[in-house]
């Protein structure tokens, strides 16, 4: 009786195994948040671009500011910093934020108001066709030192204003 019992269970374990190993479930949310990061990014780059057509620039950058570096300076009173999360109206009802508060996106504009640079963490970076890669296609214009997060936390993912490459 005991033996039968333990070759159920090992058989269950087993199968319980395969079934996680073939479905992924911490893959498939990783994905979901880099697909989620994407499309944030992609909704900004459209807000920025409308912004463009209004005031012949893009937003200023908040830089190394040491309280909330790298966000947009915006269309509010004094060119207020809109943090990720918060209304920036009438570009975007909310500016998007990273679906994990440990991480964050990263604005950076080209100094001229001429150009801009959007960069966000990618779980599955190493795994995605469209992540950054050192010695590759590396996101360029990420400030030495700055991540996306955590120290672990590389910029590996970036879309840019027209004229420039991420």
């Amino acid at each position: 009786m005991k033996f039968e019992l333990l070759i159920v269970i090992s058989v269950i374990a087993i199968l319980a195994f395969g079934v996680f190993w073939v479905f992924d479930p911490l893959g498939q949310l990783q994905s979901a948040n880099d697909a989620k990061r994407k499309s944030d990014l992609a909704k900004v780059q459209q807000a920025l671009e409308q912004y463009y057509k209004d005031n012949g620039s893009y937003p200023l950058s908040t830089g190394l500011d040491k309280e909330k570096p790298y966000r947009i300076k915006g269309f509010k009173a004094d060119h207020q910093i809109i943090d990720w999360g918060e209304d920036w109206l009438p570009y975007m009802a909310i500016l998007p934020k990273d679906p994990k508060s440990i991480k964050r996106y990263l604005y950076v504009e080209g100094g001229n108001g001429q150009s801009y640079k959007l960069y966000a963490s990618l779980e599955r970076g190493g795994s995605d066709p469209m992540a950054c890669r050192p010695g590759g296609s590396a996101c360029f214009g990420v400030p030495p030192g700055i991540t996306c997060g955590a120290a672990a936390d590389i910029c590996n993912y970036g879309v840019s204003s027209r004229n420039v490459s991420p």
